[in-house]
């Protein structure tokens, strides 16, 4: 009578053993997913609006939409063409992020077909548009915000009107939060002031647990100003706006160098000049300045914690 037993017994260790070989081939085959794969961010730089007129060279390729065309592993900011090639690099190489460009030309737009439509990423860099948005660039905007987007707005100082159309950074951006279809009411709770600061380093608050001061890109102290603004900020219009760098001798609502805030399900930050992210290499012809790398400022970290958190 045990003789039947016993093959029983060896079936039923089999199959357990069977069943823990498989439980781990299972648990291998999840743990050797790329750990970046998941959370791979995408941002589009916008050179749709007069970003490289004049002396400016807001782009992060001269390749576009897609800078791996000009070279598919940048290890260094003279890899990629353009003032803002560090950022873009910087960006790259951590294999979390997805990067292109909106060209010269393009309009931007919401819920469309076009690979450089926005609903096709997480984050829009604006950095000191020249032109004016349209009524439907400007729609697209606030929708693909309130639905979650990140906004990155990087302004300059007023009169800085790269293309003599009359509009400056600071007339456009301000004209994008107050003249369009979706929330005309102070939707960000702040307003761009229009100063022309000629230099400084504002100083970030003190706050741990902020992610765009404290964020994995390294620590925040400092920025740099070089003919730039400041934003004037409105809580009584939106409680979630907050100022992280003030110019020297300004705190509260006054005088924001940098500041974030959210809108529906997205997240908004701006920056009163685009000195900071000058690396001062670009196209030939341009005269550039390293703010990038200034010593006296960490507008490395910044620029790259914003990203990350306007993009997470």
């Amino acid at each position: 009578m045990l003789t039947p037993t016993r093959p029983r017994h060896r079936l039923a260790v089999a199959l357990t053993a069977l069943g823990v070989l498989l439980t781990g081939a299972a648990l291998q085959t999840t743990t050797a997913a790329p750990a970046h794969a998941a959370t791979t961010h995408r941002v589009l730089f916008d050179n749709g609006h007069a970003e490289t007129a004049g002396n400016a060279d807001w782009i992060i390729s001269t390749s576009q939409p897609n800078p791996l065309s000009e070279d598919s592993s940048p290890s260094s900011e003279t890899d990629w063409t353009g003032a803002l090639s560090s950022w873009g690099v910087a960006l790259q190489k951590t294999g979390d992020y997805s990067l292109d460009t909106l060209p010269s030309g393009s309009k931007l737009t919401y819920g469309g077909t076009s690979a450089t439509d926005l609903s096709n990423f997480d984050t829009l860099v604006l950095p000191e548009p020249n032109t004016l948005f349209t009524t439907a660039e400007k729609t697209a905007i606030m929708t693909f915000v309130k639905n979650g987007g990140g906004l990155f707005m990087i302004s300059d100082h007023t009169g800085a009107d790269r293309n003599n159309d009359g509009y400056d950074a600071v007339k456009i951006l301000n004209d994008l939060m107050t003249n369009n279809s979706v929330d005309s009411t102070d939707p960000f709770g702040f307003s761009i002031d229009s100063l022309n600061i000629s230099s400084g380093y504002p100083a970030a608050i003190s706050d741990s647990t902020n992610a765009v001061l404290h964020g994995s890109f390294g620590t925040v102290t400092k920025s740099l100003i070089a003919n730039g603004t400041t934003a004037t900020l409105k809580p009584a219009d939106n409680s979630a706006v907050k100022g992280l760098l003030y110019r020297s001798g300004y705190s509260g609502n006054t005088g924001a160098f940098f500041a974030t805030s959210t809108f529906g399900s997205g997240k908004v930050a701006f920056w009163g000049d685009s000195s900071p992210i000058d690396d001062g290499t670009g196209q030939s012809g341009n005269t550039l300045y390293d703010g990038w790398n200034d010593t006296g400022a960490t507008n490395a970290a910044l620029a790259l914690n914003a990203t990350e958190w306007l993009s997470s």
